[in-house]
């Protein structure tokens, strides 16, 4: 009898401890997720700005600037258009650079060569030197990134005209990357010009009175702000 009970208190004994080990070993970790492969890694830049925008950007605008156009002369209007499959996988070829290219503008990279100063020395000087174009980008660097999202969405433009191939379309678009090419510029570029645009449209008017058919350029390109009502 002493030994049934013996046996049964050890068993008791055993199956608590049991029991009680499993309710206090903490639950398994799960293994961690994987993590994402990255395909080229980092991005690092190779040229500078200004070698970017001469060298890529510069012409894959060409691509859609030289899509169309019209010369007119004695014999007539000579109009410029794609018309063949090749003539628009050439304006394809440009809406894709620029839709995708333009990225590369975010990336930190000098904006200029090494000794390059851009036409920035003497006095009046044309252009900003790279420190200047560095400082106002660091000041508002909003404003660079959506320069850069305007171009973007010409190109994204582009390829919506080359899929429908809708030649009357391109002008529009010609006209629009002209206008984001312009706007980014005359800020961060050529920003003396703004004032010889103003200069020049006040000089049609004073000739020809032409300010009703052409509005000031520098206004129609964004580049003064809206005054105070």
């Amino acid at each position: 009898m002493k030994t049934r009970t013996f046996l049964a208190i050890c068993s008791a004994t055993y199956a608590l401890a049991v029991l009680t080990s499993a309710c206090s070993s903490p639950k398994p970790t799960p293994p961690p997720p994987h993590p994402a492969q990255e395909l080229w890694g980092d991005l690092k830049p190779v040229v500078s700005v200004k070698e970017l925008m001469r060298d890529f950007i510069d012409p894959a605008s060409d691509y859609v600037f030289d899509s169309v156009g019209a010369v007119v002369s004695k014999k007539g209007t000579l109009e410029t258009q794609p018309k063949t499959d090749a003539e628009w996988d050439k304006v394809r070829a440009g809406g894709v650079m620029l839709a995708e290219g333009v990225s590369l503008l975010k990336i930190p990279r000098p904006f200029a060569p090494p000794g390059d100063e851009n036409n920035s020395t003497g006095p009046d000087p044309e252009e900003l030197s790279p420190a200047q174009i560095k400082a106002k980008l660091e000041a508002d660097p909003v404003l660079w990134n959506a320069k850069i999202e305007a171009l973007r969405n010409v190109g994204l433009q582009v390829l919506d005209i080359v899929k429908r191939k809708e030649t009357k379309e391109l002008w529009d678009a010609a006209e629009n990357l002209d206008e984001a090419c312009e706007t980014c510029h005359l800020i961060y570029w050529y920003p003396g010009e703004k004032a010889l645009l103003k200069r020049l449209d006040q000089r049609l008017e004073d000739l020809y009175g032409l300010k009703a058919l052409h509005p000031d350029r520098t206004r129609s390109l964004g580049m003064d702000p809206p005054k105070p009502k």
